[in-house]
């Protein structure tokens, strides 16, 4: 529909003004609150999301598109809680013990929530029992662990091996990035996916969540 597809083109512009007025609009229309989250914010958040994997856009480009999703999402909140939308999944996210970096899980967070997920962010310094005690108690369906230092890293294997111990049916998956990582450290690591950036981070978790 036109209008859904209007309300995409301006929050990938990042013009929050406009996305409110639009969606305000769209509602008027007595469009459904899920179909202009999916296909105009969640549609317009792909796009964004693509351009900067492929260094067409940049950061601040992002940040606008995400600020423009956010005053938008004010309006559709109460509707998609009315209707119980739950979402593409839940995902827990943090910058492992001893690393204190958290600008790249910070944008992958952004994304995420921008591609539909519901994202709990634990921040940065964070334990392997709060990553995993956290995650089984929110019924989260991914843990997803940033570190910027080669120092940090072997935190995540003690996370992924805390997870095992506690959900044994691997109900709850794992991803992992940063600077210092690699696929192959990854694998070493026991996670179950590996990204390279925010974008790649969004299609990994939605290849993980069922």
């Amino acid at each position: 529909m036109e209008l859904l597809k209007q309300i995409s083109e301006t929050l990938q512009k990042g013009d929050h003004e406009q996305v409110v007025e639009l969606t305000r609009q769209a509602l008027a229309e007595n469009l459904k609150p899920k179909d202009i989250l999916d296909k105009g914010f969640i549609a317009g958040m792909d796009v964004v999301g693509e351009q900067f994997g492929w260094h067409e856009i940049f950061l601040p480009d992002v940040l606008m598109a995400a600020k423009a999703m956010h005053f938008g999402m004010e309006l559709l909140k109460p509707l998609l809680e009315s209707e119980e939308s739950a979402g593409l999944g839940r995902v827990v996210i943090g910058t492992v013990q001893g690393d204190l970096h958290d600008i790249g899980k910070n944008l992958v967070g952004i994304m995420l929530r921008g591609a539909g997920f519901e994202v709990i962010d634990l921040g940065n310094d964070v334990s392997p029992e709060d990553f995993v005690e956290t995650a089984i108690t929110e019924k989260a369906d991914v843990i997803g662990m940033s570190a910027l230092l080669t120092t940090t890293m072997s935190a995540m294997k003690k996370v992924t091996a805390l997870l095992k111990e506690k959900m044994p049916d691997g109900s709850i998956k794992t991803i992992v990035g940063g600077a210092p990582l690699s696929a192959r450290i990854a694998e070493e690591f026991g996670a179950d996916e590996y990204a390279y950036d925010a974008a790649n981070a969004v299609k990994r978790v939605k290849q993980l969540v069922p």
